[in-house]
């Protein structure tokens, strides 16, 4: 099985065998749950407006994520490389997917199901406190760069 990143450990076959005690014990922990999937290049993760039931974390390759703009047509928002994790809005709202998803390039993806996040998040409170940890850095970051996108936007319009 690939790898995920929670926190500052690694999460894998390769961690897991290499490492001791509580990161090998919380590597497994969270190996046991991810799935890897691959996707073509153009080929959809996700569309806006679908059910969100999973998260997912770039391993190889590249993902674009997009809105469709009527009478525009696509406009790209980000694309994310290896290491990046996307989707984990809906694992915490429960809301329809807000944007689409699309492979860039061909791409490898660790994916971990909305109930197989939440049972790890019970019964592993250490694992729990990393990844909730990790997710609240990640929206903050995103969070502060919209802000800065927006200011920009208004500080255009004025013109």
């Amino acid at each position: 099985m690939a790898s995920c990143h929670v926190g500052d450990a690694t999460i894998g076959n390769s961690a897991a065998s290499g490492n001791r005690s509580a990161v090998s014990a919380s590597a497994t922990a969270v190996a046991e749950v991810c799935r890897e999937q691959k996707f073509t290049v153009g080929q959809y993760v996700f569309k806006e407006g679908e059910p969100g039931n999973r998260l997912f974390l770039i391993l190889e390759g590249e993902v674009r994520i997009s809105r469709t703009i009527p009478g525009s047509g696509e406009e790209a928002l980000a694309v994310l490389k290896p290491g990046a994790c996307f989707g984990e809005m809906s694992i915490f709202d429960r809301s329809e997917r807000s944007t689409d998803a699309i492979a860039n390039t061909a791409c490898t993806l660790i994916t971990i199901t909305r109930s197989d996040f939440e049972l790890l998040l019970d019964f592993n409170r250490d694992i729990a406190y990393k990844v909730l940890w990790a997710v609240v850095r990640l929206l903050s970051t995103r969070l502060r760069m919209t802000n800065d996108n927006l200011r920009g936007f208004l500080a255009m319009s004025m013109f």
